[in-house]
């Protein structure tokens, strides 16, 4: 199994504490914790898209830059890349030069993600945003493969033996398809043969386990093979301590900050107690032991391979935060590698494909 820690850079008042730190500072957070990662051991490191409070993440590609810069071995993701946003002439560009900058670095993860502030900042509407979805990432795969694309655009400007620059480091690079709410995310990964990676945070396992069970049966609907299926997924929350004890003891006003802040907003509540949220969501809050146990019974109903932890201390003190983070690393992880496989492809830069990309079926 491979492990990843991401951020959105939420930028709200410390969900304890009451304080909100300048932009300035919540950036430098967010190098630190991607130094922090690497120098844990993690496999990635993942920064989000967003262009509405209160997120400050809507120019992933510089923030990934940076952190190219700072770091060594650890990939970086995009959480997720919302093409549905975005020109993907554009993207493609930004991409590209990234994937250079970090060595062949980079995965992203693509999705809707919109919200009704950013749908309505870019003028896109939840009529067409899925249909965005998929031209800009049918455009933007082609672009990552040919040299020169034509193509008969409904939201830009058609491409007429259109060239981009800089050509690719990675050939291609792997896009994953971020699940959350829809069918029509997993049916795009399924028919390209890309990977899923389920958000896996808001609710109970149930919906989306029901959505990577799609996922697999569109698969082979497509002719793939299901030894090449890889599946992601996220947690809701993390704080490993020594005991149980400790650790719901640490993370109760994390949890009750959070539940004021969701009434106060007139957000859905889901869970209504820390005991339901750590009992019935994805969050790991507890012991090693009891850690460990949650991802096998997850595993058991996702079949992912790949797990995302938050990368912030949303709330817990810094050194309560790093310390969870060490534990994870130096008790969770080992066993969860040794149990659970990683993804049927390496972990690496991907290399120039030797023979030419079958077209996807249903086409």
């Amino acid at each position: 199994m491979r492990f990843l820690a991401i951020t959105l850079i939420v930028h709200r008042p410390d969900p304890v504490t009451g304080v909100l730190v300048p932009t300035h500072e919540r950036f430098r957070e967010v190098r630190d914790n991607a130094v922090l990662a690497e120098e844990l051991g993690f496999d990635g490191f993942g920064v989000g898209e967003r262009h509405e409070r209160p997120f400050l993440s809507s120019a992933p590609t510089v923030v990934l830059g940076h952190v190219a810069a700072l770091t060594r071995r650890i990939r970086l993701f995009t959480a997720v890349t919302t093409l549905s946003l975005l020109d993907p002439v554009r993207a493609y560009e930004d991409y590209a030069t990234l994937d250079h900058l970090s060595d062949g670095r980079l995965d992203l993860i693509i999705g809707k993600g919109n919200g009704t502030a950013q749908r309505e900042l870019f003028h896109v509407t939840p009529e067409d945003q899925w249909e965005r979805n998929a031209e800009s990432y049918e455009v933007f795969r082609r672009l990552w493969r040919q040299d020169r694309v034509s193509a008969d655009t409904r939201f830009r400007p058609p491409l007429e033996d259109a060239e981009t620059w800089p050509r690719p480091y990675q050939r291609p690079v792997r896009v994953w398809h971020g699940s959350a709410t829809s069918e029509e995310s997993v049916d795009l990964a399924a028919r390209y043969g890309d990977p899923l990676f389920s958000a896996n945070v808001t609710h109970p396992v149930e919906p989306y386990a029901a959505l990577v069970r799609h996922y697999r049966e569109r698969w082979e609907h497509y002719g793939h093979d299901p030894a090449a299926i890889a599946v992601g997924a996220g947690s809701a929350g993390l704080y490993v301590a020594r005991t149980s004890q400790e650790a719901l003891a640490a993370y109760r006003p994390v949890f009750e900050s959070n539940l004021a802040f969701q009434r106060s907003a007139g957000l859905p509540v889901v869970f209504e107690t820390l005991e339901d949220f750590v009992a019935r969501s994805s969050a790991l809050i507890g012991s090693p032991e009891q850690v460990v146990d949650k991802v096998h019974r997850y595993h058991e109903r996702l079949g992912h391979t790949v797990l995302h932890v938050t990368a912030d201390a949303g709330g817990l003190p810094p050194a309560r935060h790093r310390a969870s983070l060490e534990l994870f690393q130096s008790a969770v992880a080992p066993v969860l590698r040794r149990d659970i496989p990683d993804p049927p492809f390496a972990w690496a830069p991907v290399l120039p494909r030797q023979t030419p990309e079958p077209v996807p079926a249903d086409r």
